[in-house]
């Protein structure tokens, strides 16, 4: 009897929560902002508007890109970090995220408390490229021009998409690495700096390969290596800055997905149930990889783990380089 009583009790309590649960709003319910603190135009632009599209599509609601740029992607990242935690601002940003607060005195947010990770959805080796009237064909030779060109006086200018950013931090360890010292030229945007390297106002640059890729191919860059530790599948025959000059060499790009601190948690699980899906599609998949991009797909725990990981990398390359904080 005691058991009937307790199972009709419990029944009566399911049906009581039922008008509740069905009360609650389906997500999304009206259009959501993707926060991009790039300029229009370079790889991790057009990866959001990519992965913006194919959320649309899924939604029934448009997830609408906003680029933010500036300050080495801390703006735009500010600016999702204090926005409402209800799911309809997010942040899609590069590992510039875990070299900021390596590089700045402060930040106006705390990157391990402020932005939840939802997945790191692609990854991506940096890319060194030079202008083609650069006389080298390798990177020793461009150790080699570098060093000499110093001793004159007159450094090898490299581009950034800003102080602070991955393209920049990568050229600083291959600097520190290589032992040699060449001039940093900072932009507001990593495709502003595309823009001099293909107009030959500055020699060099390291960034992303979705990013330089495509001029290479249309032969306004020469590219010289990649900095994964393994040669890249888009570019079998180019050599990793390790083997290619600088043993040990290793540095690399990802696009990740956050939310602000407290979105809910069911939330938190669609966004990510669905950009692992969208990533993991064979079409977007091949798509990616012409552009050098990989499928990570992570989980929130193993993303979370990955960017303190490179917090602490970061960190320590900016101490032993002696780098200015700013």
């Amino acid at each position: 009897m005691n058991h009937a009583i307790r199972l009709i009790a419990s029944g009566m309590m399911l049906i009581a929560a039922l008008p509740a649960a069905l009360a609650q709003p389906k997500y999304p319910a009206q259009p959501v902002r993707v926060i991009v603190p790039v300029a229009p135009g370079g790889g991790l632009d057009t990866f959001s508007r990519l992965l913006a599209r194919e959320f649309s599509e899924r939604a029934g609601h448009q997830f609408v890109v906003d680029n933010r740029p500036g300050a080495g992607a801390t703006i735009g990242t500010a600016v999702a970090a204090k926005a409402k935690p209800d799911g309809y601002t997010l942040l899609l940003t590069t590992a510039s995220f875990a070299i900021s607060p390596a590089i700045y005195r402060s930040i106006p947010y705390d990157p391990s408390r402020d932005l939840a990770p939802i997945t790191m959805g692609v990854s991506t080796p940096n890319l060194m490229t030079v202008h083609p009237s650069v006389p080298v064909n390798s990177v020793r030779e461009m150790i080699a021009l570098a060093k000499a060109l110093a001793a004159k006086g007159d450094p090898v200018l490299y581009a950034s998409g800003g102080i602070g950013t991955n393209g920049h931090l990568a050229a600083a360890l291959f600097e520190s690495m290589a032992k040699i010292r060449m001039t940093h030229v900072p932009y507001k945007s990593g495709s502003l700096g595309v823009i001099d390297l293909i107009a030959g106002q500055v020699a060099m640059m390291t960034d992303s390969m979705s990013s330089l890729m495509p001029h290479v191919r249309a032969g306004k860059l020469r590219a010289l290596g990649v900095s994964s530790a393994r040669r890249a599948a888009a570019a079998p025959d180019l050599p990793t800055i390790a083997e290619a000059g600088v043993p040990g060499y290793e540095s690399g790009q990802w696009y990740g997905l956050f939310a602000p601190t407290g979105t809910p948690q069911g939330i938190i699980t669609w966004l990510h149930k669905e950009a692992t899906a969208i990533l993991r599609a064979p079409n977007i998949r091949e798509r990616l990889a012409v552009d050098g991009l990989e499928v990570v797909a992570s989980s929130p725990d193993e993303f979370a783990a990955s960017i303190k990981a490179d917090i602490a990398k970061w960190t320590k390359l900016v101490k032993s380089a002696g780098m200015n904080l700013l």
